[in-house]
């Protein structure tokens, strides 16, 4: 019998607010622990939340990027659940009346592309955090920091049309970019600022049922979450076939050892005793409000590529990896504002300017190569200025000087000769110290140009022009 998963993401986002939701607390991540910490986000008696208007802007944005009902009048409620970093012994966050709902992200498969629906999307506050690190405490002992205690999150619900953990992945490398393009969350998994939880079930092909599902969670970076899913899909298969049923539960993946082990009985939601937070009014949204955080919403990741392919003609693969950041995709046009050799720019971009973005780990906000500064150096290799070799080592220099694109020529004294009669000089002098090379080609053996050509750029430092030297070359071998 055939098997196929369906599982469905609940993910996570960090919000770039500030402060906290409900009170004035910085969100900077990586303080001191327990720091950042108030009355209010403490739960101490007696306080009360007032909740951060920017985080309801940043839920419209990210509803309508991700095409959902907006839900004008909203409210907040009260989840019950015990945890020790969850001093409150509830969490504010919403139920029934979610601001966003009924939405959908589109993602590419080996199919083409497949439309994943969205249940809802809602605002709430972060727990805070355990620590079990060894380096800090012994062994079976816990501590607790709750800097991250009322961080505002948004929780985006998938409906459980993922088939695979590629999907998954996809989706999830979706969701990432959305929320970067908005700049309303940075997308860092790995400081826990992105995160999700997977709901996995598998079924027979075909059934139209679905099994029992369990709940993965602990899983930090996308590698992790393919890993996981993948082990948990064929461990439910293994027990259906064996005859053995799926324990409904939820299982912390294990990095070290890439297996999911158990961590409690999977809760439903009557388990949480939701009900209304009565200490925060409902949330309306009135039109005014609506249209001024509509008019915020950037051109998003789709909308970009296409104008990209129908403005600058680039390939597919060119246009993917120059849209997947918004901070990269206005590099790009910035240069293009005063270079017009679109695929020129799009080889630099994506060739040497991403190779010191790899090596230093900078962002391209930080880049100390300007978009200007850049399309001098393109323009000085069209119009033969320099060649494309010097213009790298002119790339190098710009990296660690303020300096123009002239002053980096002239510095490095690599200003390439275009003038034949000077190049002349260098040919006639090659031809003369390379009589076998020389013979060796007019016998017919026309590969050695290659070599005469490099002896040519050797004896004039690299700075005679290539096509130059190659005419006059040729012209005075066949003579």
């Amino acid at each position: 019998m055939e098997y196929e998963a369906v599982i469905g993401l609940e993910v996570h986002t960090q919000l770039l607010t500030e402060t906290k939701i409900f009170c004035g607390c910085s969100t900077k991540f990586g303080a001191e622990p327990n720091s950042q910490t108030c009355p209010v986000c403490l739960g101490m008696p007696g306080t009360l939340p007032v909740l951060n208007k920017k985080v309801v802007e940043y839920a419209v944005l990210l509803g309508l990027a991700t095409h959902s009902q907006i839900r004008r009048n909203n409210r907040f409620a009260r989840k019950n659940y015990f945890y020790p970093d969850l001093p409150k012994g509830y969490q504010i966050s919403q139920f029934e009346e979610p601001i966003c709902e009924n939405g959908y992200v589109e993602i590419e498969t080996d199919n083409g592309k497949k439309r994943i629906g969205l249940i809802r999307i809602h605002m709430e506050e972060d727990a805070g955090k355990s620590v079990h690190n060894e380096d800090y405490v012994g062994e079976n002992e816990t501590l607790i920091d709750l800097n991250r205690c009322g961080t505002p999150l948004l929780e985006i619900v998938s409906e459980p049309d993922l088939r695979s953990p590629a999907e998954a992945v996809a989706y999830l490398s979706k969701l990432r970019q959305l929320v970067r393009y908005l700049g309303i969350s940075d997308g860092n998994m790995e400081e826990g600022s992105f995160r999700c939880d997977a709901n996995i079930s598998v079924r027979p092909k075909g059934q139209r049922e679905f099994g029992t599902r369990t709940e993965l969670k602990n899983m930090n970076s996308f590698s992790h979450v393919q890993k996981a899913l993948e082990f948990e899909i064929e461990r439910q298969i293994n027990l259906l076939k064996n005859g053995q049923k799926v324990e409904q539960e939820t299982l912390l993946w294990d990095v070290q050892k890439n297996e999911a082990r158990p961590m409690r009985g999977k809760e439903e939601s009557h388990d949480y005793r939701y009900f209304p937070e009565p200490d925060l009014v409902p949330v309306s949204i009135d039109m005014p409000w609506f249209e001024a955080i509509r008019s915020t919403l950037p051109e998003l990741p789709d909308e970009k590529s296409a104008r990209f392919k129908e403005q600058y003609e680039l390939p597919d693969y060119d246009i993917a990896i120059l849209t997947e950041s918004r901070d990269m995709a206005d590099y790009f046009e910035q240069v293009a504002e005063y270079f017009k050799n679109y695929k020129m720019i799009s080889n630099w971009v994506l060739g040497e300017v991403s190779r010191v973005l790899n090596e230093t780990k900078i962002s391209i906000r930080d880049f100390p190569v300007s978009a200007q500064r850049l399309s001098e150096l393109l323009t000085a290799i069209e119009k033969k200025i320099i060649s494309t070799s010097a213009a790298k080592k002119v790339f190098d220099y710009l990296l660690k000087n303020d300096h123009t694109v002239d002053q980096a020529i002239d510095k490095l004294g690599l200003k390439q000769i275009s003038d034949s009669s000077a190049i002349e000089t260098f040919v006639e002098q090659i031809i003369r110290e390379n009589p076998s090379e020389v013979e060796a080609y007019r016998n017919g053996k026309t590969k050695v140009i290659g070599f005469l050509v490099g002896q040519v750029m050797r004896v004039s430092k690299g700075k005679a022009n290539p096509q130059v030297v190659n005419r006059l070359l040729r012209k005075k071998l066949e003579e």
